[in-house]
């Protein structure tokens, strides 16, 4: 694939809505332990609901545009916290595309960079502070490094993967300080975050679009 246009975009967010679908429970599980335990039902409902959320606004054939409107659309099928700063992301990352009708590698790298900046913008957070930021902002990162080096999707999305896992990781040793989370912060210590395991697996649905 040299080349993304609108229903590649579409086809991809499929994807994460088929990965989120599968991750339901597990998510729900961990945030039951240190949240409100519906974060797979939010992530599951809201990106099921964006594919044809983007459909319904790809008339024009602008990338940015469609994600944009799909975002705004999205943030009232899930109008909860996860929920505004995913559609936040959208927005933002689409931002990053506006006017565009095909899609490079550098752009894809472009709307992680906006997605994770969305978060930032939105939530007021940091990396570090244990969030869903603490998976997407190395992810960007990562992806950006990529998109420097290789004209390629596949190699961009594997190290937004690999960024992403290690992202994940990492929140094993950092403090919640937001939501019901910082309630339970002793308990978080040595368990991966439960926003930042969310965050990995829109890049694992993303990821599974370009290994299909």
């Amino acid at each position: 694939m040299d080349v993304m246009k609108c229903s590649d975009v579409i086809d991809m967010f499929a994807c994460v809505s088929e990965e989120f679908a599968e991750q339901k429970d597990t998510l729900c599980e961990m945030d039951a332990k240190m949240g409100d335990g519906d974060l797979g039902l939010t992530m599951n409902k809201g990106y099921g609901a964006l594919p044809q959320l983007l459909k319904d606004n790809s008339a024009e054939g602008d990338i940015g545009k469609m994600l944009m409107k799909g975002g705004m659309k999205m943030s009232s099928v899930v109008p909860s916290t996860m929920g505004t700063l995913m559609s936040s992301g959208i927005m933002e990352g689409g931002k990053a595309l506006k006017g565009k009708t095909e899609l490079t590698p550098a752009d894809l790298s472009a709307f992680l960079t906006g997605f994770a900046a969305g978060i930032v913008k939105r939530g007021k957070c940091q990396p570090g502070d244990r969030t869903i930021l603490d998976a997407l902002k190395p992810a960007s990162e990562a992806a950006a490094a990529a998109a420097e080096q290789s004209g390629a999707f596949t190699d961009v999305i594997d190290a937004a993967l690999k960024g992403a896992a290690d992202g994940v990781e990492a929140t094993k040793d950092m403090t919640p300080k937001y939501g019901k989370a910082a309630v339970f912060a002793a308990k978080a210590k040595g368990v991966a975050d439960q926003g930042a395991t969310a965050g990995y697996d829109l890049i694992e649905g993303m990821h599974r679009y370009f290994h299909k």
